[in-house]
This record gives C-alpha cells, structure tokens and sequence, in this order.
C-alpha cells in the first residue's frame, strides 16, 4: 500500500504540504465554524469541518445522536483535589494521584511495585494495566489492531502504540508529586525504581511483537520553566532506561516518538541519545535548534493557543510564518498547536490559524 501522510512525516520523509495534527478538545469552535451545532450534529459537523480543513484529519463519530452538554467550569467536590473541569465535550479526570492512597515516605518506601504488579483497578497511574506478564500485555494491546496483520503492520502505515508512563510518571502518579519528590532521592528509591523499570520491560517486549510501525512514548519530565529533577538522577534513573526500553522495540523494527509537556529544550538531546526518531512538545521547546541539530527530525508542537485566543491578525500570521520556517528545516515536522485546543479558544482566532496554516503550510 502506499504510505500515508502522517507515516512519510514520521519517518522525516514529509512532502511538500506540511502535516498538520492538533489535539482537538473544542465542541463550540466546531460548532462555530461549520454552523452545525456538534452537540446535536456530531457527525454531520465533524463531516463538515473536514471539508472545511481536510489537513486536520479527525476522527469521525459513527452515530449523529445528540450528545450532552458538558457542564461549564469545575466540578464539584467536597475535596478540592478531586474536582474536575470541562476538557472538549466532557470534563478531565480528577487531579488525585498517590497522594490519595501513600500518606508517608515509609509507605513508600515499603511498596513493591512487583508484588502489586496488576494496576488494572489503580485508575490514578493512568497506564493502569496488569503488567504481571509480557503476554498479559500483549494480549491487551493486540486486541486494537485487525487480526490479518499477523505481527506486523502495513508498510507505509502510520499504526502505532502509545505508552503513557515511560518511566517517569510511575512514580509521580503512583506516589503523588509531593511524596515522590521527598523520596526521589533517598537510596531506598533504587529499589522501586528498577521494580517499576521491570514492568515497563514486559511492556516494550509487548510492543515489539504488536503489528505497528511506531511507539508514542510520555514522560512529562520537564515543566514550562525547565526540568524537575537534576541531571544527575535522571541519567542515573530515567535516560539509561529509555535507551534499553527503545532499543528493544527499535530491534524489532518500529521508530520511537516522545512526547513530553513544557520546555523539553534541556533534555532534548538526551531523548535524541537514547534513540527516539523526534519530540512533541509545547510552544516553550526551541524547536528551530533542533530541527537544525537533527536532520528531519519528528517535531510537533510549536504552535501556541495564547497566540490563537488573542486572535491579532498580525501576531497568528507572524506564528504560522515562523512554524512554515521551521517545517522547511525538517521533513519531520508537523503543524501543531502544543498547548492544545481547548474548548473555550476564541473560536474567530482558530479559523484564522487554521486558514492561515492551510494557505500558508507548505515547503
């Protein structure tokens, strides 16, 4: 079959036209721009604004039934951390992570991620599968892809995995950022660190055999200002075990992508190191200096929705020219909003981007 778009920009092989991907969270700006109310319409608005920006290439919904209208702003709790706000047509998860179920460092401490190996009803880790075996995994995993793929995916295909705790969200969202930043240093962390480095183990040996091209690897090890922990513990804890875990999928043929929030500009070539083909980030990373460095490299991100909500024409126009630019420098690179588009964006300010990136996108 012949390749597709999204897999020829994955591979640093991207044509003339630029490849736009956005995380789409905005009902109303739908709404808006197609003139169809996508609470009552989903389908029918959603088949609409393809046509209108085909670059965006959406999910369509298989049913047109009305939909419920997500409740506006916070939910409401009696524990401030258990409260929730609207993400795109529903709301998010609760913010409660370990701090909820480890009260102290010796609970911690005391923890056997490898003895507790089934996370499948641990909701607050997010990847919360039964990591007891690498074939548990993989049976979960093989379930989404078509049966007649054998163990292997198309070629051209842009089919892939993705993987939210690649090493460092274990113990942040198992333990909670407050527990696990006081812990993170003591030497009885070594212990934990290399049980929840097993688990991922069987995880990648799964996603080796899975009938993909690609494996979307997460780790928020960085925030909008820079990196949480020092270089030190992260080329003792996290980096080494990147390079082992990618290796084994790369072995098998498949390319890594990582994707990480905030400003990934003092890790960057860490992860690069370690063996993934590019970087989804946020519009904070300096993604001209990697384009540069990296020879068409995965980049997606760049994009700011700050610069869209403000909708001056000037200040969008000067964005996209400067995205447009950086596209030039990489066949990798992808069109993206990295901050995401949330669903209270000014909804004149995402047609002007969207316009300007489909008159504009081009090498």
């Amino acid at each position: 079959m012949p390749a597709d778009e999204l897999y020829l920009s994955w591979m640093g092989r991207g044509g003339s036209k630029i490849t736009q991907l956005e995380i789409w969270a905005c009902p109303e700006v739908e709404s808006y721009l197609t003139e169809i109310d996508y609470y009552e319409h989903p389908r029918e608005s959603r088949i609409k604004l393809l046509q209108l920006y085909p670059r965006l290439n959406l999910p369509v919904p298989e049913e047109d039934a009305p939909i419920p209208r997500p409740i506006l702003g916070s939910g409401k709790s009696s524990d401030p951390e258990a409260y929730v706000v609207r993400w795109g047509e529903g709301t998010t998860s609760t913010f409660r992570h370990g701090e909820a179920y480890f009260t102290d460092p010796e609970e911690v401490f005391s923890f056997s991620p490898l003895e507790h190996a089934d996370f499948s009803d641990w909701e607050h880790v997010i990847a919360n599968f039964d990591y007891s075996s690498e074939e548990t995994l993989y049976q979960y995993f093989r379930g989404a892809y078509p049966a007649d793929w054998g163990d292997k995916a198309p070629g051209g295909s842009a089919a892939s995995v993705g993987f939210y705790n690649t090493m460092f969200m274990w113990p942040m969202l198992t333990f909670g950022w407050e527990l696990f930043l006081e812990c993170c240093t003591d030497s009885r962390f070594e212990r934990i660190m290399e049980e929840f480095a097993e688990l991922n183990r069987r995880a990648f040996r799964a996603f080796a055999r899975l009938p993909v091209n690609f494996v979307h690897c997460h780790d928020d090890i960085v925030m909008t200002r820079g990196p949480v922990c020092s270089p030190q513990w992260m080329h003792k804890y996290i980096f080494p075990r990147y390079e082992e875990f990618w290796s084994i999928v790369k072995t098998a043929g498949k390319e890594v992508i990582f994707t990480v929030d905030g400003c990934a500009d003092a890790y960057a070539d860490d992860i690069f190191a370690c063996g993934a083909r590019g970087i989804i980030s946020e519009p904070y990373t300096d993604y001209k200096r990697l384009a540069a460095k990296y020879k068409d490299c995965v980049l997606a991100g760049e994009g700011d929705n700050r610069v869209v909500n403000r909708n001056d024409p000037n200040e969008i126009r000067k964005m996209v020219e400067s995205m447009v630019e950086t596209g030039k420098m990489s066949r990798g690179y992808i069109m993206s909003v990295g901050n995401h588009m949330p669903w209270n964006l000014n909804p004149e300010g995402v047609k002007r981007y969207l316009d300007l990136t489909d008159q504009l996108g081009y090498r």
